[in-house]
């Protein structure tokens, strides 16, 4: 009996060894795996990927919020002043009405009435007369588009550029996640995981913030020409209140002139 009694205590101890040699050989795998836990544990380099990433996150939301309280006065008052000016019958009837803080109308009345004074010598003339005053007018057009759509050009550098920012992290924080894997001579993928998902994580942040730019520039690419059409119409109101005030030879009177 006692030959067969040592080979099952053989076994009883091997039993109990092997897994306390497994858990003793086991990796330790970090204890945070959130998103902020791998950003704390990622490499330099990657932490200045995703930092950076972050700021154009915070620049995209802010940009939507100042361009859309910008586009929202701006198209309010441009409405109210084409409305004022496409009643008026005369063009200084429509100076006097449209209101000051309407900063593009005032300016394509001033512009108007700067070209009838230079023009007094040649008001015979109608028909050059209005193709120079339509000649300033698309001036002031072009001047307000472009005051209108300054900011949303970062929008589509961001858009453009944001998720290869993200994907140098990803490239950067697995080639880091090999290199560890040659020093440690090992593939288990528990030891291997945790660096992988940290490079991910670049790549999903680069998207975060590219997305949301993209939708709000050509958002704001549609709220932009909407609104460079208002302007365009204002400006075409203006241009016939001059078509009528020629017909009428209201034009060049001392007493009805506009003030620049």
């Amino acid at each position: 009996m006692k030959m067969y009694h040592r080979p099952l205590a053989v076994i009883a101890a091997l039993l109990t060894f092997v897994p306390t040699q497994a858990q003793s050989t086991s990796p330790t795998l970090p204890h945070d795996l959130t998103a902020w836990g791998m950003f704390i544990q990622a490499d330099w380099i990657v932490k200045s990927v995703m930092i950076g990433l972050a700021i154009a996150s915070v620049v995209t939301w802010t940009v939507l919020l100042s361009k859309s309280l910008e586009l929202k006065k701006a198209v309010a008052a441009q409405r109210e002043a084409l409305g004022t000016i496409e009643t008026a019958r005369t063009l200084l009837e429509a100076s006097k009405a449209v209101d000051k803080d309407a900063t593009i109308s005032t300016a394509l009345i001033a512009a108007t009435a700067a070209e009838v004074r230079q023009s007094a010598d040649a008001l015979e003339d109608g028909e050059g007369l209005k193709e120079r005053v339509a000649s300033r007018l698309d001036r002031i057009e072009a001047s307000a588009g472009r005051r209108m759509t300054r900011g949303t050009s970062v929008l589509a550098t961001i858009g453009a550029t944001a998720p290869f920012v993200g994907l140098f992290g990803t490239v950067w924080g697995i080639m880091n996640s090999f290199i560890g894997i040659a020093a440690s001579q090992t593939t288990n993928l528990a030891v291997v995981a945790p660096g992988i998902a940290e490079a991910l994580l670049a790549t999903a942040m680069g998207l975060v913030a590219a997305i949301p730019a993209v939708v709000i520039y050509n958002h704001f690419a549609r709220q932009i020409a909407a609104y460079k059409a208002l302007v365009g119409d204002t400006s075409a109101a203006v241009l016939r209140l001059v078509s009528r005030d020629l017909s009428r030879g209201l034009v060049g009177k001392p007493d009805l002139h506009v003030a620049g």
